[in-house]
């Protein structure tokens, strides 16, 4: 197997994980009242691809999982909310990959966290017209930070406990 191929068939296993993930989340009731608010367990992959393969191998798992989240679910509805929070999330993500270790990745969960939450009210006012719906914004920012903290350390613990696995896996 060629390092291409190899390559395409764990962005295709890593891609499937994350639809998985996202598919039996949006199963679960929502914990809050306040739509678009989950815990976005699937950016767990995310994070972990751009931060063991790299930035693009990243942002193609995350677009096919947002693509392919809007299919299987059947609400295309809700693509652009998702878009644009991911196209803030994964560029916060990106960004933040040269500067954070190892042991860092927490904060790359959380932040990127907060991004998506301000990418889906920007399309949320774009959409509505309703600038008002800007009052929800901290209460979004402030679950952000928890649910963040969450993928970014499972992220993290991934990240770690593979160590050379990863490595020889990945590369």
């Amino acid at each position: 197997m060629t390092m291409k191929t190899r390559k395409i068939a764990l962005l295709g296993l890593l891609t499937a994980i994350a639809l998985t993930i996202f598919m039996i989340e949006a199963q679960i009731p929502p914990v809050v009242p306040i739509p678009g608010v989950k815990l976005g367990l699937s950016n767990i992959v995310t994070v972990f691809t751009v931060f063991t393969m790299g930035p693009a191998s990243g942002a193609a798992v995350l677009v096919c999982r947002i693509f392919l989240g809007a299919v299987f679910a059947g609400n295309f509805s809700t693509i652009l909310y998702s878009a644009a929070g991911g196209a803030l999330a994964i560029l916060v993500t990106i960004g933040l990959r040269k500067i954070l270790k190892e042991n860092q990745l927490w904060a790359a969960g959380c932040l990127g966290a907060i991004a998506h939450s301000i990418g889906q009210m920007i399309v949320a006012i774009a959409v509505t017209r309703t600038a008002g719906l800007l009052i929800y914004l901290p209460v979004m920012i402030v679950i952000s930070i928890f649910t963040g903290l969450f993928t970014g350390f499972c992220a993290q613990f991934l990240v770690k406990r593979g160590g050379k696995l990863w490595k020889t896996i990945l590369k």
